[in-house]
């Protein structure tokens, strides 16, 4: 999406920073990239620190993303910073080094901003006080614009829980999925993750003596995953039955079918097929096609965001139901969606989560790395939104 901004002033633009990110930054460094006078979204990271050759690598690679975006030929860069501004406008050192990597990239710099936490200025204002001008005024230019558009989130990390479920949910979920495995044991001889054959506590008799019959049909829905794949993106996550979260932390677990998941939602069923018929080929001996691979790692056309955002959705739901031993999968593929859709604060959030039950993940190792050196999706310099 493209935004117009007409700021009257510099407390005006800084009013509408946070609707073009979507939440309110701080401890940030936000750079709007401009094509002429019209922003092209927002982008944020950590506030850099450091000694000076830090910052002028950090600006460097910001800089560099700018550049990476079609048409755009301008920026302003604006430091959120924790300090006080009573003794002078903090957060010199790293907008000097933006400055410098603008100059150097031949980028414009329309204006270099700090927002303290008692003021604020432009530090291309000879006239701002050495104090900074009162945070009231970006207070009155956001009130003079009438309808605040939609509620935006506390900071760039907002967003990133998981759903409330409880005890109570995650228990029903563990035995549809206790079911689930039972049957395919019995029906393909496939272990149980995490473990081997399960026995009863009475008997020590293998499990699957008796096989829920709903358990057999769920299980039934693996001979064609795409389309289970698919199927779950409408509705409500909410709403998918116990067995269904089930089956899809099973599929999420494995890194085959979580990847035919990812292809799909990022494109669409067919692709979703060919990326099956591609696994099952690789397992043979043949080459990954690489015009799939190209897409897992972030190359190619911009997948449709709602189509994410829903994948996102139903992910999210899992994780927040699976088991521990299985959480990993879902919370590594809402990272790879997260990430996919700009929000690499979100991404290295989901990344962490399953970095702490499964030390070994590869997915959510590739997305946290992914997310701390600022590497995001070609896709994104594609768009008209914000990176975060």
């Amino acid at each position: 999406m493209t935004t117009t901004v007409r700021a009257a002033d510099a407390a005006h633009f800084l009013s509408l920073v946070p609707r073009l990110l979507g939440f309110a930054p701080s401890r940030s460094l936000v750079v709007v990239p401009f094509a002429g006078s019209r922003s092209l979204g927002a982008m944020r990271v950590d506030l850099p620190t450091g000694a000076l050759g830090d910052l002028d690598s950090a600006a460097a690679t910001i800089v560099g993303m700018v550049c990476r975006i079609p048409d755009a030929d301008a920026l302003t860069a604006i430091a959120y910073a924790p300090e006080s501004a009573a003794d002078g406008l903090p957060a010199v050192p790293v907008l000097a080094a933006v400055s410098r990597a603008a100059d150097v990239c031949g980028v414009r710099v329309v204006d270099l901003l700090t927002v303290a936490t008692d003021g604020w200025g432009s530090h291309l204002d000879a006239s701002c006080p050495a104090g900074g001008r009162p945070l009231s005024e970006i207070e009155r230019a956001a009130a003079r614009d009438g309808d605040p558009g939609p509620a935006i989130d506390r900071d760039h990390t907002s967003g990133a829980e998981l759903p409330r479920r409880s005890a109570a949910e995650r228990r029903v979920v563990g035995g549809a999925l206790r079911s689930l495995e039972t049957a395919l044991a019995v029906l393909c001889g496939i272990p149980r993750v995490g473990g081997g054959r399960r026995r009863t506590r009475d008997t020590g008799a293998e499990a699957g003596s008796g096989v829920d019959p709903a358990a057999l049909e769920a299980a039934c829905e693996l001979d064609d995953p795409p389309r289970l794949f698919e199927r779950v993106l409408d509705g409500d996550p909410a709403e998918l039955d116990p067995l269904v979260v089930a089956l899809l932390a099973w599929c999420f677990s494995r890194p085959s079918l979580r990847d035919v998941a990812l292809v799909q939602w990022a494109t669409d069923a067919g692709r979703g097929d060919d990326a099956l018929d591609a696994q099952r080929r690789w397992e043979e001996g043949e080459e990954y096609p690489e015009r799939l691979g190209r897409i897992m790692w972030g190359d190619g056309d911009r997948p449709d965001p709602e189509r994410l955002l829903a994948a996102l959705a139903v992910v999210r739901e899992v994780a927040a139901l699976a088991p521990r031993r299985l959480r990993p999968g879902p919370l590594a593929l809402s990272a790879w969606l997260a990430w996919a859709l700009g929000r690499s604060s979100h991404a290295a959030s989901y990344a962490e989560r399953a970095l702490e039950i499964d030390p070994d993940h590869g997915l959510a190792e590739i997305l946290l790395s992914f997310a701390q050196i600022g590497h995001l999706p070609d896709w994104a310099f594609h768009q008209r939104g914000p990176v975060r």
